[in-house]
């Protein structure tokens, strides 16, 4: 107001006013003069006013009716210019407010005289409008009169009054109202006690208002009459008015002033009694209209909607429902019912077109929607109203596809003969909408041949309706094709829209309350405030309670429709973009419903995404199954209406893009994917990466669907379970078009982002995705069971992205995860399990890496989880799982071996539970797994889980798959034990530790606390897992397994041992090594003897080896060593153990049964460690032992592949070896406890087994064959070799019984023959005379007694005699080989040795026994010499012994096997009898030596007159040597025997005698030639005889009788022998005649002749007293026989007669008297 106010502005006012006035009066000069004068008059008026008031204006106002008076008059004149002139003075009058009410009144009545005049109407609007405008003192009558002025210029004739009235009038309302509305305000403040309205109240009672307010009252109140056609109560004065622009009026007051009626009451009243009525009866044309009914069918004419009308009323209707739905509920109910059936098919096109604009103005507004939901849709008995609209936009829909647009006969007829054309040719109406017709596809739904454009009708969320806005149009318009369907298409998307986003920001709301709230509520000390906190939440509660209640309500009420019509139109599309909205509708609401967890909805959502995304008829049981329930026939029963689910039609005119197989069990053909189903298939993406967590569980949807348009774009999984583009599948190949081929990276990176995202999920949305991946993954192994097609793998690739990315809380989804893939590495189907397999050992991998929090090395309990489905795996039997399980064990050791922990268990199990039957390439994985640990880890593992290393190392031992694995693994235990030996304190430390609290929980329970080798230290029961595992191995059906186990088993014990507790020394010799060798001689004795043939492909099999048996014989010896060693070098240890002697009586048993065995090599081995336990170290020979014990050199195993263990080829030497230990115990310094050592029973059990192994092994067998065992030579050799060790340490009691026992062993062994084939390696070719080492042996037995018994007490010598028995009997053997049982043996010289005939039974050969016995007489005499004296050797009657044994060489002489023998014999019984015989004189007394004189006649007599004739070959020099022998026999006579006659039985000497006579007479032998007969005849020999005849006969030494007679007897058996021998001569002589004698003849005669003279010499030298008479008389009596002789013819005789003759010449004396004396 400022600006009229203003001193220049009233200055002006008045220069104005006064000019106006001055030009009045001029225009009135002529014509009117009363105007005139009034105007003049006014003009000093206004001056005065002027002059006199300060506040001009406010005088102005009061004298207001004055100064307007001229103007009123000015314009009574009817005169136009002056009429004009006075409306421009009141106007600016009016403009400066200063006009009071009665002016104002004046002033109305003026131009309303004017308007019936039809003067200046435009200028009298215009003064009108200034008048309400300015100000306000217009009321009641005076304003009503203003209004009908302007409404009844609204109909006058002229076009442009009319328009400009119609605002006009449009304005003046507004106004009324406006003042009305600002009355309100300035009244605000003051608070009015309300009055209360009777509901009935009369209409006209409005004492209650305000002006202004009653004013507007009044107003609206007549615009209803008047549209009703009803007179109006104040606006007197109206003589027409059009329904049209009453109803526009009301919309615009309703629509402007909502807070009107909503604050006053009886503004209320007068839309429920009078607005709504008058709308619903205004209706009823619409409602009653059927399109096409004749009118003839119903009795009255029905009165035809009309468009004006009808759609100015749904404006009114838009507008009630938008203000003013509170009041009227259930007036809007009833409209909103009328809208729904102005959508029906029946009702004329523009209707429904206007009926849907109306409907979308409704949509966009949600907070609406939610209270049609709250008012109707929610209360029991009342119209679902939401539902409705909902369900009849999608039977409108359907309609418009099923229904051709009636209603425009230009465009049926256009329908009719287009559609068939297809979208092609679009319709030529709707070109105009397109960009341009023709070859650009319209965006458009086509469906069942409908084809209907899509029309850019609004901008999205914007009800901008077209036809609603039509106000000029009176006649319908036409409605383009497709208009409806677009807005219908529109009102779904915001009604979408609007819902979700309504709702959704409300969830969030009260979503960061209750956070909020629960965080003050903690942080929130006092307890009063806590209460109060309590009391908002639970009323924030009550208030969630209530608004999800809304929610819903309104999604169930809507879902079924929306689903309905959306599924349609995603068929119908054929435009992107369009498709795109119906899916992201789709989509917000899957997400809303899964939000509001309502199941049924979100799924119904999802599966038409789903459909929308496969093939059309694609057989997915899923869909169909899962949601049978929900689309059961697929048609939803709405409240009565039905909404037909119209199923995709399949002949959409849609761009392929893909051609792929169908994932089925049996695939029939090919499918295609068309664009629109990429584009779901995308949708579908994006919903379950944005909105997985609410999915629930249509996960199984949503996956399934994915699986199969994976399937069908050929994708397929690769590392880590991302899925690429694969290579194509068998069948008809994928076909991919460029368009799809660039979307399937981006395809495949989505689908990965998608399993990326489940880490974002709640446990709860995580769990159901792993269900609905894992039911997925069933479906596909049903699928694949009981063929070998590729299986659809995405379930497992996926189950694997999902657990990567969510390895921060593994734990909670681990055991379904695993447990599921565990099913499937067991699937028949080999692709299938692979993939099982790889998903399984990536997730346990990458959980092993993964860095969690705490870290496993803190949080065993998911170490363990993690690896437990790694053990699992051992339960599959199919090959490739379990390669790939290993592969996973071997990348985790390299990985993550040092921080496995408690996780070793488990990871070792794995590689031990690898079976014999599982093929090379497992065992050979799994074992490089093992030494990987055995290597690396060993110092990492807790010390707990060395038993499992060992066991399993064992485990591979025993697999006989691959000889080098067993090997190496025993390599590998070996290592072990290396590995126990250095780290054995800690180890020792850490296992106790823990021993102690795994005691004490089992104290807590109250139960034992097994474990192997129980009462033993842990460690030492490590160690002896570890013995016990080698003692398995020892016993496995491989030899070469069998030998290295042996070896390495000995020397770790051996290396190892002293680390035990003595106590556990008991379990190693009880539990480990005899069980062993019980196992050992058990296998040994019932292998088989049968052939093996070479053993596989090349390699050769050495004979010693070609038996099951002989390799057996291997280990036992190996075995039998072994122990035996640990005794000899461990006695000390194993000695203070209690049961020692127990112990020791069993290994020599074992020794015994090993020593028995019908097996060469085995035999021997066990006295070689029957030799070593006795602590005998024999003098190594170096074909025999290396030097240190055999453990020492492992054979390198041939390797046939490229595994070679480590340990293996490296000799296994150890600082405390047990060759040192031997060195020491052997060298220098004894061992420490030899007094121990020398338990006697220990000593007497030794001897008893060895007493029992010569006894039979020696004892000859009862029949033979060609099996027969018998025992070989080394065998005996070791056997007696033994002997004189042992004895040392039983010497003190080794009685008689002992020596015959030993003599029978020692007699069997030496009889015991050789085979042939062996002969030439032991017997010495037969002309040396070597001994075996076998008789060596046996003498030196015999040779250590007897040095004992020449040093023990007096009470051993009595064993002499014994011994001399057995040397003698051995001494026999040099003539007589003993026989061995039944056996026929060759002599060695006709043995055959021949190789060829193997299969011949083996020949048997007898030693060559000559050196043996002739050692053994040595042996004799040597002794004979020492002990001829002794007591027991005289009273034994060795010496006959003696001679007798000798007396069978001497007489064969040489018939003997060996000329060697009878000579040794000769000089033998030469030095025996030079000892023997002086010792035989002592004792002549006693008669002890009686029986041995004949003997020793009959030997001498057998020896020298012996009856085997000499070889032909012997040479004369060897002739005399031999004679030479004789006469040192003779010798001996007569040196030893007849010095001593007296002393000497008679008979024997005489024996002597006889013996001698016949020697000194040449014993003919008439083989000789004549050349030799001189040497042959013994002549020394017979000469030695007669010289010591006539000694023994003449000798002067004769002290006794006894002397005497031996000489008589001799002298006259030589006389008597003289008279023969020539008698004989003579005789023969005479018969020859003329002829020589023989040679022999001759010379005997002169032999005799020669001896005469000697004799006769002999007896002149003798004292006379010493000779006989009798042998005087014998000599003289040869005399005449000598004469007799001289006519002999041999010169020889002749020289030799005259001899003998010439000393007769002494006996030619005359007789003298003293003859008699002689004779006395």
């Amino acid at each position: 107001m400022s600006g009229t106010n203003s001193p220049e502005a009233v200055k002006k006012l008045l220069e104005n006013m006064q000019s106006d006035l001055r030009a009045l009066s001029l225009e009135c000069k002529k014509k009117f003069p009363p105007v005139k004068e009034a105007a003049e008059s006014g003009i000093i008026k206004v001056k005065t006013i002027a002059a006199r008031n300060t506040e001009i204006l406010a005088a102005l106002k009061e004298n207001s009716s004055e100064v307007v008076q001229p103007f009123l008059m000015g314009c009574g004149t009817k005169e136009p210019k002056i009429t004009q002139l006075c409306l421009a003075a009141i106007q600016r009058l009016m403009s400066h407010e200063v006009v009071s009410e009665t002016a104002a009144g004046n002033i109305i009545n003026m131009l309303w005289q004017l308007m019936e005049n039809s003067l200046e109407e435009l200028k009298l609007l215009q003064t009108v409008l200034v008048l309400l405008t300015t100000n306000t003192v217009v009321h009641d009558e005076a304003l009503s009169k203003a209004i009908v002025l302007c409404f009844r210029l609204h109909f006058t004739k002229d076009n442009i009054t009319n328009n400009t009235a119609a605002a006009t009038v449009r304005q003046v309302v507004t106004v009324v109202f406006e003042r009305m509305v600002a009355e309100d305000e300035r009244h605000r403040d003051v608070v009015e006690q309300p009055v209360l309205v009777q509901g009935n109240s009369n209409r006209r009672s409005v004492s209650t208002l305000k002006p202004c307010a009653k004013d507007a009252y009044m107003l609206f109140q007549d615009l209803c009459q008047l549209v009703n056609a009803d007179a109006p109560y104040w606006l007197v004065g109206m003589t027409e008015m059009t329904r049209t622009f009453g109803l526009e009026l009301l919309e615009s007051v309703l629509n402007d002033f909502p807070q009107v009626f909503l604050q006053h009451q009886e503004f209320s009243f007068l839309l429920k009694e009078r607005v709504c009525p008058l709308v619903i009866k205004l209706f009823s044309p619409n409602i009653k209209f059927r399109q096409g009914s004749g009118t003839s069918s119903s009795p009255a004419p029905v009165e035809k909607p009309y468009f004006p009308i009808c759609m100015r009323l749904l404006r009114v209707v838009s507008v009630l429902i938008k203000q003013f739905y509170s009041l009227l509920v259930t007036e809007c109910e009833i409209f909103l019912s009328l809208l729904v059936k102005f959508l029906d098919a029946d009702k004329p096109q523009w209707l429904r077109a206007v009926a849907v604009e109306s409907i979308h103005r409704l949509c966009v507004q949600p907070q609406l929607l939610r209270s049609f939901c709250q008012s109707y849709d929610m209360k029991q008995h009342s119209t679902k109203v939401f539902r409705d609209i909902v369900n009849a936009l999608g039977s409108f829909i359907q309609s418009l596809f099923l229904v051709p647009p009636t209603g425009n006969p230009a465009t049926t007829n256009q329908a009719g003969s287009n559609n068939s054309g297809g979208p092609v040719s679009a319709p030529a109406n709707s070109g105009m909408l397109g960009i341009g017709g023709g070859v650009t596809l319209l965006p458009a739904f086509e469906y069942r041949g409908t084809w209907i454009p899509i029309l850019t009708v609004t901008v999205q969320g914007s009800a901008k309706a077209t036809y609603l806005e039509m106000l000029d149009k009176v006649e319908p318009p036409t409605i383009p094709e497709g208009y409806a369907m677009s807005v219908a298409f529109h009102c779904l998307l915001d009604l979408v829209r609007g819902i979700t986003t309504m709702i959704e920001g409300e969830l969030g709301e009260v979503e960061t309350e209750r956070q909020t709230s629960t965080a003050e509520a903690v942080s929130s000390p006092a307890q009063s405030s806590e209460q109060q906190e309590l009391q908002s939440t639970s009323d924030q509660m009550d208030k969630a309670i209530v608004s999800r209640a809304v929610w819903e309500e309104m999604v169930n009420a809507c879902w079924c429709g929306l689903l309905a019509a959306l599924s349609l139109l995603l068929d119908a599309s054929t435009d992107e973009a369009a498709t795109e909205n119906i899916l992201k509708a789709e989509l917000t609401m899957a997400a809303l419903c899964g939000r509001l967890g309502l199941v049924t909805s979100r799924d119904a959502f999802i599966t038409a995404i789903c459909k929308g995304s496969l093939p059309p008829h694609y057989a997915l049981t899923v869909l169909n199954t899962t949601t049978a329930a929900t689309l059961s026939n697929k048609s939803y029963s709405i409240q009565g209406q039905s909404v037909m689910m119209i199923s995709p039609s399949s002949e959409s005119h849609q761009q392929v893009v893909a051609v792929g197989q169908p994932l089925a069990v049996q695939p029939q053909g090919t499918v295609m994917l068309t664009s629109k189903n990429i584009q779901c298939m995308r949708t579908l993406l994006n919903l379950a990466h944005c909105h997985g967590a609410v999915l629930g569980t249509s996960w199984q949807l949503v996956l399934a669907t994915l699986q199969h348009l994976v399937w069908i774009l050929g994708l397929k999984p690769s590392s880590g379970g991302a899925l690429k583009p694969g290579r194509a599948v068998e069948g008809p190949s994928t076909v991919l078009t460029t368009a799809v081929m660039t979307d399937l990276p981006v395809i495949s990176n989505i689908l990965s982002r998608l399993f990326e995202s489940s880490q974002y999920l709640d446990d709860v949305s995580l769990h159901h995705l792993i269900n609905a991946l894992c039911s997925l993954s069933l479906e596909a192994m049903d699928m694949a069971y009981g063929n070998n097609k590729e299986p659809s793998l995405f379930a497992v690739a996926k189950l694997l992205e999902t657990g990567l990315v969510n390895m921060h809380r593994i734990e909670i989804l681990w055991r379904p995860l695993t447990g599921h893939l565990l099913e499937v590495c067991q699937h028949p189907n080999s692709r299938m399990r692979e993939w099982g397999a790889e998903a399984l050992t990536s997730l346990i991998k990458a959980g092993l890496t993964f860095n969690h929090d705490p870290p496993l090395s803190q949080n065993q309990r998911l170490q363990l989880l993690l690896l437990n489905p790694l053990k699992e795996m051992s339960s599959v039997n199919h090959p490739d799982i379990r390669l790939k399980q290993l592969e996973c064990v071997l990348q985790i050791l390299q990985s993550q071996g040092d921080s496995l922990g408690p996780g070793w268990p488990l990871v070792l199990g794995v590689m031990g539970a690898i079976r014999n039957d599982q093929g090379e390439s497992l065992i050979r994985t799994a074992f490089q797994c093992l030494q990987l640990v055995v290597t690396d880890f060993l110092p990492t593992m807790p010390c707990t889980c060395l038993q499992i290393v060992v066991d399993v190392a064992g485990s591979f031992g025993l697999h006989n798959q691959e000889l080098n694995i067993s090997l190496t693994s025993i390599g590998l235990l070996w290592n072990i034990s290396d590995y126990f030996f250095q780290r054995g304190e800690t180890i020792e430390k850490e296992l106790n530790n823990e021993e102690a609290a795994q005691q004490k929980q089992a104290e807590e329970k109250g139960v034992v606390l097994n474990r192997p080798f129980h009462p033993a230290p842990p460690f030492d029961c490590l160690w002896l897992c570890l013995y016990a595992k080698l003692g398995e191995l020892c016993v496995d059906p491989r030899p070469a397994v069998r030998k290295s186990a042996g070896q390495t088993l000995f020397s770790t014990i051996g290396a190892h041992g002293t680390l035990l507790q003595h106590s556990t020394w008991h379990t190693v010799i009880w539990k480990v090594l005899f069980h062993l060798l019980d196992r050992v001689r058990e296998s040994s004795t019932t292998a088989d003897k049968e052939k093996i043939e070479s053993g596989g492909g090349n390699i050769l099999i050495h004979h010693s080896r070609d038996t099951a048996e002989k390799q057996w014989a291997e280990t036992w010896v190996l075995t039998l060593a072994g122990v035996a060693r640990i005794f000899n070098t461990r006695r000390y240890l194993l000695q203070p153990l209690g049961d020692f002697s127990r112990a020791w009586d069993v290994l020599l048993d074992h020794i015994q049964s090993a020593a028995l065995s019908k097996n060469n090599e085995v035999s021997l081995a066990a006295l070689k460690s029957f030799q070593e336990i006795l602590q005998i170290v024999t003098p190594v020979r170096d074909s025999d032992k290396p030097e240190t014990p055999p453990a020492v050199h492992v054979p390198v195993p041939v390797l046939l592949g490229s595994i070679s263990g480590p340990g293996l080829n490296r000799p296994f030497v150890r600082t405390d070896s047990i060759g040192e230990r031997l060195g020491r115990y052997s060298s220098s310094e004894p061992p420490i406890v030899t007094d121990e050592l020398e338990d006697l029973n220990l000593w007497w059990a030794a001897w008893n087994t060895w007493y029992r192994v010569g006894s039979e092994s020696t004892k000859p067998p009862i029949t033979f064959d060609k099996l027969t065992f018998i025992p070989s030579q080394p065998f005996l050799t070791a056997l007696i070799q033994i002997f004189p060790a042992l004895y040392q340490h039983i010497k003190t009691g080794f009685n008689m019984d002992d020596l015959q026992k030993l003599g029978v062993i020692l007699h069997s062994a030496v009889s015991v023959p050789i085979s042939s084939d062996a002969s030439p390696f032991i017997l010495p070719s037969y002309t040396e005379a070597v001994l075996t080492s076998l008789q060596e042996a046996v003498l030196t037995a015999l040779d250590v007694l007897q040095k004992a018994i020449c040093i023990g007490p007096e009470n051993m010598q009595i064993m002499y005699p014994a011994i001399f028995d057995q040397l003698l009997a051995f001494v026999e053997f040099s003539c007589k080989p003993p026989q061995y049982g039944q056996l026929e043996t060759k002599h060695i010289a006709n043995a055959k040795y021949n190789q060829i005939q193997l299969f011949a039974p083996a020949e048997w050969v007898a030693l060559n026994y000559v050196p043996f016995a002739e050692r053994s007489l040595e042996v004799v005499v040597d002794l004979y010499q020492k002990t001829a004296c002794h007591k027991a050797v005289v009273n034994e009657k060795v010496l006959q012994n003696i001679i007798k044994t000798l007396r069978v060489p001497l007489s064969l002489k040489y018939s003997c096997p060996s000329e060697s023998t009878w000579k040794l014999a000769v000089s033998s019984l030469l030095k025996v009898l030079s000892i023997g015989l002086p010792v035989a004189r002592q004792h002549a007394s006693s008669g002890k030596f009686d029986s041995m004189w004949p003997e020793l006649a009959n030997t001498f007599e057998d020896f020298l007159f012996t009856k085997s004739i000499p070889p032909d070959n012997l040479s004369i020099q060897e002739f005399q040597r031999n004679e030479s022998i004789d006469v040192e026999v003779v010798q001996l006579i007569s040196t030893e025997i007849l010095p001593y006659a007296n002393f000497i039985p008679k008979e024997f000497v005489g024996q002597i005698m006889t013996m001698l006579n016949k020697g000194s007479i040449h014993s003919q032998s008439s083989s000789f030639t004549e050349a030799e007969i001189d040497i042959r005849l013994r002549e020394e020999f017979s000469k030695m005889c007669f010289e010591t005849l006539l000694q023994f006969s003449f000798s002067n030494k004769v002290t006794t009788p006894q002397e005497g007679y031996i000489s008589r007897m001799a002298l006259s058996v030589l006389l008597k022998r003289s008279q023969d021998v020539l008698h004989r001569y003579i005789e023969d002589e005479r018969l020859s005649g003329k002829c020589p004698l023989p040679r022999q003849q001759v010379t005997e005669i002169i032999f005799v002749l020669k001896a005469v003279s000697t004799l006769i010499d002999s007896l002149k030298k003798t004292q006379p007293e010493n000779v006989d008479g009798n042998t005087w008389a014998q000599v003289i009596a040869l005399y005449p026989t000598l004469v007799e002789c001289i006519t002999c013819s041999s010169s020889e005789v002749c020289s030799a007669l005259k001899e003998a003759l010439v000393p007769f010449k002494d006996f030619l004396q005359p007789p003298a008297s003293k003859v008699q004396n002689g004779e006395s």
